[in-house]
């Protein structure tokens, strides 16, 4: 293997790469302005859910392109793009918390869609997070999937929570990211439909 193949292939670069739109966001912080963190806020939202799409999008990837070797190398890394995902989640749920502070626990505020939606979406991510590694993996076995299959709910949260946002103002941005993941998804519901069908036959 060559130097620069190695050095593209090692989990610390990966994790830098997944790690660069974090650095302008805490640059913004670290600057302290009036505003800085409602700056950061939405980015740090758009980016879960981005690499949350990215997360979800390569199963069906990986069956639409067989032979090819880039989907089985982002398989490879999915859990580590899972846990990025995470991550942004974490740091937009807590800048969220500094924005709002104690207002962000009345009734009035988590009775909004937008906010309960984005609040059990989180909720759902902590135990995928926190099962992430090959200890729980092993731990859990099979049940490890089943678990797994849960992001399919943070996923349409998510969607309703980015949609909902500025009286639903963002319809259109959230359109654009879910696009692409609704036809794999549904290409990929019809490519097990067919393998069925074609076994039963």
């Amino acid at each position: 293997m060559s130097l620069v193949k190695s050095f593209f292939n090692h989990p610390y670069t990966f994790w830098a790469i997944l790690s660069l739109p974090a650095i302008p966001m805490l640059a913004g912080l670290a600057a302290n302005e009036p505003g800085a963190v409602g700056e950061v806020l939405h980015p740090s939202g758009e980016f879960a859910a981005r690499f949350m799409i990215i997360a979800m999008m390569i199963t069906p990837l990986t069956m639409l392109f067989k032979g090819a070797r880039w989907p089985r190398w982002l398989r490879k890394r999915r859990r580590h793009i899972g846990v990025a995902a995470f991550g942004y989640a974490a740091l937009h749920t807590l800048l969220y918390l500094i924005d709002e502070g104690a207002v962000a626990f009345t009734g009035a505020e988590i009775a909004n869609f937008y906010i309960w939606t984005g609040w059990l979406a989180f909720l759902i991510f902590v135990p995928l997070a926190i099962t992430s590694t090959d200890g729980w993996i092993r731990r859990l076995g099979s049940r490890w999937k089943n678990l797994q299959r849960f992001v399919y709910g943070a996923a349409v949260l998510t969607l309703l929570h980015w949609a909902s946002l500025h009286d639903w103002g963002g319809v259109a941005p959230t359109l654009v990211h879910f696009g692409p993941l609704g036809a794999l998804e549904a290409y990929r519901v019809w490519a097990m439909v067919q393998k069925r069908t074609l076994k039963a036959a």
